[in-house]
């Protein structure tokens, strides 16, 4: 029997509200001071920052309208409601109109694709696939990593990928990033997924409960879900795709309407520069970050659960250019190992398609 999964309905499950004051999070750390810098041939802000006082292609003092489509109850998703808040859209000459999406990611990138919005904002490994069936959609960078966790409780004794060679993982979507994501892990790790592991599907709101009854060794989840969770009923993370060769690597990224990017690149250009640019001004003032977010939180999760949240993210990771077609690149041959992608495929000319250097 297959379930749904939306992050609203598994958030809302969770009892979010009661979940800060069980964590015993109470204090707010000073995010802001010592963040990293940016990794060399990212993102930065000293290339592009140029601030449009007219949009492009409008009449002097207008702003260009555009819809971006996101998940709002998405911590991944921060850089939009920053963007939104602190001006950076509209210092880019645009004034967006934000569209709350619960659907499949199919309906998301047909409505992309057919103009029903105009860009969003989502997961790589949801992404990648309906777009090698043909959306036009194009990628213009990539906008944070990590936000995908592996959990396991104590009492399970495993502590690495090997040690659930022969067990089972509970998981909200038998499609969805996690499962993916995992089974590409498992195989770097020497481990075959479709084999070795068991998968099984139960309700978001049942997967802890599935560890906790035996009826699965670990589970996986996205954040702000996995993140809560772990702290909740004390489980061990195992692996997250900010591990080996995932550490550098995007999990989230920005897709534009083809025709959009065609027509009007100045446009495209100009929202991939807002949102990479909100999404910095995050990493770096994760508290007034968390603040901004709070609203778009189910409940009534304290400031301090989401700052954590957030600072354990990699919103400083914004490849462009070469650097974020190779990593695009480099999960279209990873889903190729898991049968995901067709084994026909040319991950580089699959990249070359779908990734547009709208920055250049």
């Amino acid at each position: 029997m297959t379930y749904p999964f939306t992050r609203r309905a598994a958030l809302h499950a969770l009892g979010f509200a009661g979940l800060a004051g069980a964590f015993g999070i109470a204090t707010e750390r000073a995010f802001a001071a010592g963040r990293a810098p940016v990794a060399r041939g990212l993102f930065d802000p000293s290339d592009i920052c140029r601030v449009a006082d007219t949009a492009p292609g409008a009449a002097p003092g207008a702003l260009r309208k555009v819809k971006l489509t996101w998940n709002a109850n998405s911590v991944c998703t921060i850089a939009i409601p920053i963007a939104q808040q602190k001006g950076f859209f509209a210092r880019h000459g645009l004034e967006v109109e934000l569209i709350n999406f619960g659907g499949s990611t199919d309906a998301l990138l047909e409505a992309i694709a057919t103009g029903k919005a105009d860009a969003g904002v989502g997961m790589a490994l949801r992404w990648l696939k309906p777009l090698e069936q043909g959306f036009d959609v194009k990628l213009t960078g990539g906008i944070h990593g990590g936000c995908i966790r592996l959990l396991a409780s104590k009492q399970s004794g495993i502590t690495s990928l090997a040690g659930f060679r022969g067990k089972t993982i509970a998981v909200g979507d038998m499609a969805g990033a996690e499962k993916n994501f995992f089974s590409i892990a498992f195989g770097k790790a020497g481990i075959d997924p479709g084999r070795e592991v068991n998968w099984r599907q139960f309700p978001p709101d049942l997967l802890s409960e599935a560890v906790k009854r035996g009826e699965a060794d670990g589970s996986a989840f996205l954040d702000p879900l996995g993140y809560l969770i772990r702290e909740r009923d004390n489980l061990t993370e195992i692996y997250s795709n900010l591990h080996g060769d995932f550490a550098n690597r995007a999990c989230c990224i920005i897709g534009i309407r083809g025709s959009l990017v065609r027509d009007e690149r100045p446009v495209a250009a100009a929202l991939t520069r807002a949102l990479l640019e909100a999404g910095l001004w995050g990493y770096h003032n994760v508290a007034e970050a968390a603040a901004i977010y709070a609203p778009n939180a189910p409940g009534r999760a304290s400031n301090a659960v989401i700052a954590d949240i957030l600072s354990s993210h990699a919103h400083n990771h914004q490849p462009l250019h070469a650097a974020f077609k190779q990593e695009i690149a480099a999960y279209a041959e990873e889903l190729k190992t898991i049968q995901v992608f067709r084994p026909s495929t040319s991950a580089a000319r699959y990249a070359d398609r779908v990734v547009a250097d709208v920055l250049v």
